[in-house]
């Protein structure tokens, strides 16, 4: 896409990146339907996994015929229990989760034009393994701990904010370095209260939630995650045009009349909404934000009004798809966070080293 401004009485033509320019690539407008039929075939797979099997044609005609939420139905028949009242909430909540992250890695890199950033950079994450520590300490009910950590998160980012606003280092950069600073912080009073934890009552639960779980998915708990990621991500994406002129550069962005600090924190404001909605409800769980980005790059391109939306997609496919294998691959469940970190790691390492050469903007 080339636009034009003029300096003095004469026309100067821009030429924006390949982040700008329409994308053709990969089934067109197509892709997009079958992604999200992919989505919802998975959604119905995962329903018919457990300990309890359901065959697909009975999931199928519980979900069509109950009313959202599990409001009303039959307590005595066992499959429409295990369907909507134990799988529905966690399937509906990993997969929000996962589609949240996956934005809001795709809007931090763009906004960092670096794809190693993931959005936890901001110190939202640590911030929110704090609160929610605290909570399990004081034995607080299990919303109370969400909200705790939730509000930790929020404290977390706003911390890093004005670290960087008091140093005079409102750059890029030095938001980054303020994140690093408040996550050491919070991680070393993670470890603090963790030597401190009653090793029999306490420390497991601590342990088992730092690693990340959605087994004690509620609909009260995907009522939260919902309601901030519809309001965030669709903020998100009404940004998406202005993200790609960050994607140029400060300078670049600033001279076509993009107010740059202001609309980094907006939008890193949003992402810390959407990360610590997803930590306060199960935990830390990684690679996400960094892996999916990446995917949906080298399938649709790095413009952002269509990045930002099959990067979506794919992180709520991907997340649920490690969930799946999460509770179902062994006896015991094994904790999401450490699945996700196994298998994005090598992956990462792999496009890490394909995209490498060319650089991340042309992926």
């Amino acid at each position: 896409m080339t636009s034009a401004r003029k300096r003095g009485n004469e026309p100067v033509a821009i030429t924006l990146p390949a982040g700008a320019r329409a994308d053709k690539s990969l089934l067109g407008k197509t892709f997009p339907v079958l992604l999200l039929i992919a989505l919802i075939t998975l959604l119905l797979f995962s329903l018919t996994l457990g300990r309890y099997p359901v065959p697909l044609l009975d999931v199928a005609r519980i979900v069509s015929t109950t009313p959202p939420f599990g409001a009303i139905g039959d307590y005595a028949n066992a499959p429409w229990v295990v369907v909507e009242i134990v799988r529905m909430p966690r399937i509906l909540l990993v997969t929000l989760c996962g589609m949240g992250l996956a934005m809001s890695g795709a809007a931090t890199q763009g906004v960092f034009r670096n794809p190693l950033v993931g959005p936890e950079i901001v110190g939202v994450s640590s911030g929110a393994s704090l609160g929610g520590v605290i909570g399990i300490m004081f034995s607080w009910p299990p919303l109370a701990v969400v909200g705790l950590a939730f509000g930790c998160g929020l404290a977390g980012v706003g911390l890093a904010f004005a670290l960087a606003r008091a140093t005079g280092r409102s750059s890029s950069v030095g938001l980054v370095l303020s994140g690093v600073i408040v996550s050491g912080f919070c991680g070393a009073l993670v470890g603090l209260l963790q030597t401190l934890a009653d090793p029999v009552t306490k420390l497991p639960s601590i342990l088992y939630w730092l690693l990340g779980s959605f087994a004690g998915a509620t609909y009260d708990k995907v009522a939260i995650v919902a309601g901030v990621s519809l309001v965030a991500g669709t903020l998100l994406l009404s940004l998406r045009w202005r993200i790609n002129l960050l994607s140029l550069g400060e300078m670049d962005a600033a001279a076509l009349g993009v107010d740059v600090e202001a609309l980094r924190w907006a939008i890193l404001g949003l992402v810390a909404l959407i990360v610590a909605a997803q930590v306060s409800v199960s935990g830390g769980v990684g690679w996400v934000g960094l892996i999916v980005p990446h995917l949906a790059r080298m399938l649709v391109g790095p413009e952002h009004s269509r990045l930002l939306p099959i990067t979506a997609l794919l992180g709520g496919f991907y997340l649920l798809a490690m969930d799946d294998i999460a509770r179902s691959l062994t006896e015991q469940e094994i904790p999401i966070g450490l699945l996700t970190s196994v298998v994005g790691t090598p992956i990462f390492a792999f496009l890490f080293w394909k995209t490498q050469s060319r650089g991340w903007i042309n992926e």
